[in-house]
Formats: C-alpha cells, sequence, structure tokens
C-alpha cells in the first residue's frame, strides 16, 4: 500500500527511516504546513514533496499518516476519511472526546481504518511481558505502579512549546504509552481517582532554536492517579514533568503467583524483563526477541496495513485511542471534581502481534 505522510516535525524523521524495514508498505510522499519543511523531509529520505491538498486527494495513496500537533489531529484525520483514505495518526486521537468520536463514526460511515499511536504495545518487551502474563505465571494481577516522571522536554526540544498547551503536558503526551500498555496487559480501565497540580507556571526555553526564551504553562504537570481496571486489578500512576531524578520502575505489576518488571521506559519498544515467581528468591531476567529497536515507529502502520490486507482487525485501532483519552481526560475530571471518574467507553483487550509481521 502506498502511504503519505503529513506533518514533517521532529517525529516524522523516526517514521521514514524505519520505511524501509516493511516490504509491504510504501511511504512515496509527504507534506506539511511549512513547505521547507516538507521539501527537507523530501530530499532526506527520497520522497515527493507535495501540498497537504495534494497528499490528501493523491488517489494512489491508501493511508495518510498524520503527524501533525496535537490541536489539529482531528481536523486532519476528517479531512483524511472524507477523502476516502485510511487514516493511522500520532497520538492523542483528538484532544477532545466528541471529535475523537467523530474521526470513530466517520470510519464506520466509509468503512475505513483508524489507526492510533502509540504503537510500542507491539515492541519486544511489551509483547514479553503480555505473553508472560497470558502463559498466568504472575496470576491474577491485583495491583501495580506506572512511573513516568522527569523535568520535561523544555531543555532538549526544538519546539517545546506546544508541550505546555491543552493537549500535551506529561498526561497527554507521554500518558498513552503508559494507559495503553497496562490497556494491553490488563484490558480496558473501569475508573479513575486522580490529583493533579502545576508547581510551575512557566518554563525556560533550552534548545538552540529558542534559548532563553519563556514558555507559558497551561496545563498541570503533575498528575497522580489510581486505575482501577475491569479485571480487578488496581495500579497507582504518576505521569510528572517535575522531578528531577527517581528510582521507580517504569511498570510493575504484582500478582497473585508472582511480580513482574518492565524496566525499559513504555515509550521505548525492547528492554530489560524481570519476572518473580512466588516461590523463587530472585528476579528471574526473561529473554525477549529482538525484531524492532527502540524508535521503531512504524510498526503499528506495518501492522494496520498487514490486518486490511487480511481483513483482520488491527491492534492499534481507533476504539482503544478513544478508550485511553477517556481514561486521560478522566485523570483532569477527577481532580476537578474530587470524585471517581467512571469510564464510559469499552474496548477489546489487543491481540498479540502477528509472528509473520
Amino acid at each position: 500500500m502506498k502511504i503519505g505522510i503529513i506533518g514533517c516535525g521532529n517525529i516524522s524523521q523516526q517514521y521514514l527511516k524505519n520505511a524501509p524495514r516493511f516490504s509491504h508498505i510504501e511511504l512515496v510522499a509527504c507534506a506539511d504546513i511549512i513547505e521547507a519543511a516538507a521539501a527537507a523531509r523530501a530530499a532526506e529520505f527520497g520522497l515527493r514533496s507535495v501540498s497537504v491538498d495534494a497528499l490528501i486527494q493523491d488517489p494512489e495513496i491508501g493511508l495518510i499518516i498524520n503527524l501533525t500537533v496535537p490541536a489539529v489531529h482531528a481536523a486532519v484525520s476528517l479531512r483524511i476519511l472524507n477523502a476516502g483514505k485510511h487514516v493511522y495518526s500520532e497520538k492523542p486521537l483528538a484532544i477532545d472526546l466528541k471529535d475523537a468520536q467523530r474521526i470513530l463514526d466517520c470510519a464506520r460511515e466509509k468503512g475505513l481504518r483508524v489507526g492510533c499511536a502509540p504503537d510500542t504495545i507491539l515492541g519486544d518487551s511489551h509483547q514479553l511481558c503480555r505473553r508472560i502474563l497470558d502463559s498466568g505465571a504472575v496470576g491474577r494481577v491485583v495491583s501495580g505502579t506506572a512511573f513516568i516522571m522527569s523535568r520535561g522536554p523544555e531543555g532538549w526540544h526544538p519546539n517545546p512549546f506546544f508541550f505546555y498547551e491543552k493537549g500535551a503536558g506529561p498526561l497527554f503526551d507521554m500518558g498513552p504509552y503508559y494507559i495503553a500498555a497496562l490497556i494491553n496487559f490488563l484490558g480496558p480501565v473501569r475508573s479513575v481517582c486522580a490529583l493533579t497540580k502545576t508547581s510551575f507556571p512557566e518554563r525556560i526555553a533550552g534548545s538552540k532554536e529558542h534559548f532563553g526564551k519563556k514558555i507559558k504553562v497551561d496545563v498541570p504537570t503533575h498528575y497522580a492517579g489510581l486505575l482501577e481496571f475491569e479485571s480487578g486489578a488496581q495500579i497507582t500512576c504518576v505521569m510528572n514533568w517535575e522531578v528531577w531524578k527517581h528510582g521507580h520502575a517504569p511498570i510493575e505489576l504484582y500478582g497473585s503467583e508472582g511480580s513482574l518488571q518492565m524496566l525499559s521506559e513504555a515509550y521505548l519498544f525492547g528492554g530489560p524483563v524481570k519476572l518473580f515467581r512466588r516461590d523463587a528468591k530472585e528476579w528471574e531476567d526473561q529473554a525477549a526477541p529482538e525484531r524492532y529497536p527502540s524508535g521503531c515507529r512504524l510498526v503499528g502502520v506495518a501492522e494496520m496495513v498487514h490486518a486490511i490486507s487480511e481483513n483482520r482487525p488491527h491492534i492499534c485501532c481507533g476504539e482503544m485511542a478513544y478508550h485511553v483519552l477517556e481514561v486521560m481526560h478522566a485523570f483532569e475530571a477527577s481532580a476537578e471534581k474530587a470524585k471517581t471518574a467512571l469510564i464510559k467507553s469499552r474496548c477489546e483487550k489487543p491481540g498479540l502481534l502477528p509472528e509473520d509481521l
């Protein structure tokens, strides 16, 4: 299938450099509202640089990857669907739940597919953890923790301003990786009870492009919540851009028969995994196959196209992305109202990555 990209910013490079890994997809063109950005990416990777309108209307392209900023994810994805093409969007699917639902409804009406990052749940360490959990080695998961904490991206990112606008922050920018990982392991979320705060109303850009400029912070930069899953598991989740250093494992799950550690950040595709069995004395290192290196964006797109060709559901689907989005909104709703927020949507527990992809 021939594929195009809209949005030629920092993340597009990761998608484009991984395209040669997959023989069943062909990235042919890119576009950006900043024409120079599209031209530079096209020259770098041997693509056609075209306007956004031309890319959306190109009859040869069957799927478009939406790598625009979060504020316009919904508008761009709807334009792609209305042009009769499948869409795969960077996370989040949309900023607002109503817009996300419009995307799903439009795709359903037109018989098209919606895919959405993160596709890290298809990575080696994630898939290994999932297989361990499915094997029963940990037993019934009853509790656990998930931590993503740092000082934020303003010190290095070439365009850090949007990270502190509505639709970003540690919850909407990094939260999808951890929430999707937990859904992959445990299934859908039932409720969220959370607190949030913003400790610093301004940040200072550190990259050479905007060095020293002030960044207004319009979102919370600390989120702490308890996620209750339909399975009964209760997971403590903290997402924070106010921490210099911490010693928590990114994800730990505690079950009736043992414990499981994923020691790589959930935004990576691979890394160490440890299993502790109830009768053991030490953690056991678990060996994961090295199918995809860290930073191997495009796996979700490749799996989606593979699924379309086989007429089966794809893994990083719009329904799961909507569920992740509702869980994120529930963090803010719970904190604002000082009460537990119930999750209305449901999604299927994702399938395992096909071995033949």
